[in-house]
């Protein structure tokens, strides 16, 4: 037997030795500059035989496990399922009923609900009318009867001039008490009263004064009754000033009746398109009614004012629906006017991604609380599948078994069918592995 030798020779540069496997490595120098150089690193590679079949045992088993584990776990089928469908449209009129309790497919009745807002708006406005204000001077005098003892009647409107020509008058007949003696001496009556200016004016405004009776002018009695005030007369007045006319309360009710319709419906609308309602109900622009429920103005024609206040109250209404409902109504009204030779295998369904509905109305009476719609709806109608009791039917079946056993399904127009992992070659048992996918075009 000879043994082997494996000389390694390293280049000069070298770092790490070149070790074969399995070999016992020896360096054996040919030159004795070889043999001075630095000894080169010697790995030994020892494989004991039954540590090496117990690993092996080992990584099998763990990959035995773990597929087991990816096949019941991960195993899995996915079928895209594509239904018979058949596309129909129909027209139809629909009432929307504040009495309707439920939606009634027989009587095409749904139920509708009142939804009112209502607006004041207050504003004043300029009075445009000019009138003549007048009024006459008046106050207080103290008439003498140093004539005689005897009381002294007046009549009404008795003129009493003052000594600057103005002329007053007693609104009322009065009598003037008769003077008397005291002590030899003889003192005058006296008596208070109210007179009031012949004319309107400010120039009737005048100061304390005297006053003289042109009634008696041309007797002994012109100079023995007089009269003086004490204190200015006051009231005199003659100016042009505002009032309100007859057209300016019109004009005025005009003028807010327009503005609070708009803004009562804009308010209504404001309202409807919250969330909350929108949301749920439906309505139409066209089936919005709005009435004036109140007017009034403090103020009345001829009134002497340079503004005045008018206001008025709307209330906007509508019927509103739940958009629910429609819907419901619509797709039920379709299926029912599915015929005979139309008719879907098993039971038809509406696609709803596909329903449109197009309304519009026909008929409104808001005091009925009816609206009378012309309907228009279209869809894509397609047969039911009954998922479970495929996936009951399908359980341990190969990939060609499932794709005929499903393109034997009258419901069904076609499918694709598909098993993952790849080493998956039926369908699982656990119906929640089958996984169903509902295309519709």
């Amino acid at each position: 037997m000879v043994n082997k030798r494996v000389t390694d020779i390293l280049p000069p540069r070298s770092s790490e030795p070149i070790i074969p496997e399995r070999e016992e490595v020896e360096e054996i120098p040919k030159k004795k500059e070889r043999a001075e150089a630095a000894p080169p690193k010697i790995t030994k590679i020892r494989i004991s035989g039954p540590t090496s079949k117990f690993g092996l045992i080992l990584t099998l088993a763990v990959l035995i496990l773990v597929g087991g584990f990816c096949f019941f776990t991960l195993s899995k089928a996915n079928i895209d399922v594509w239904p018979k469908t058949e596309s129909l449209t129909v027209k139809t009129k629909l009432t929307i009923d504040k009495t309707a309790q439920t939606a009634d497919l027989t009587r095409k009745v749904i139920p509708g609900e009142i939804f009112e807002k209502e607006k004041t708006i207050k504003e004043t406005f300029p009075s445009s009318g000019k009138t003549l204000k007048e009024t006459k001077a008046e106050g207080d005098i103290r008439i003498y009867n140093a004539y005689s003892t005897s009381p002294q009647i007046f009549v009404v409107n008795t003129r009493f001039i003052s000594t600057d020509g103005k002329t007053f008058r007693t609104p009322v007949k009065v009598t003037i008490a008769g003077g008397h003696y005291e002590k030899g001496k003889f003192i005058p009556g006296e008596t208070d009263i109210k007179v009031i200016a012949d004319e309107a004016g400010p120039e009737y405004n005048i100061g304390p004064s005297t006053f003289s009776i042109p009634g008696l002018a041309g007797t002994e009695k012109y100079t023995k009754f007089y009269a003086k005030s004490f204190q200015a007369m006051a009231g005199g007045f003659s100016e042009e000033v505002s009032k309100v006319t007859k057209e300016d309360l019109e004009s005025a009710e005009n003028s807010l009746t327009k503005k609070v319709k708009e803004e009562c419906e804009a308010f209504l609308k404001t309202e409807l398109s919250a969330e909350k309602i929108s949301s749920e109900f439906d309505y139409l622009e066209k089936a919005i009614q709005t009435e004036i429920v109140e007017k009034f103005s403090l103020s009345k024609a001829g009134d002497e004012a340079e503004n005045f206040d008018f206001q008025v109250k709307a209330r906007s209404k509508t019927l509103i629906f739940k958009k629910e409902d429609l819907k419901n109504f619509a797709e039920e009204f379709l299926l029912s006017q599915i015929s005979e030779d139309q008719e879907l295998p098993g039971t038809p369904k509406v696609y709803e991604k596909s329903l449109k509905i197009d309304f519009s109305p026909e008929t409104i009476n808001l005091n009925a609380d009816k609206i009378i719609l012309s309907l228009d709806t279209s869809a894509t109608l397609y047969s039911d599948i009954d998922i479970s009791g495929l996936k009951n039917n399908l359980k341990k079946k190969s990939l060609l078994e499932t794709k005929v056993f499903l393109e034997n399904q009258p419901e069904i127009a076609k499918t694709i069918v598909e098993f993952w992992p790849f080493w998956v070659k039926s369908v699982p048992e656990n119906p929640d592995k089958i996984k169903f996918n509902l295309n519709i075009d």
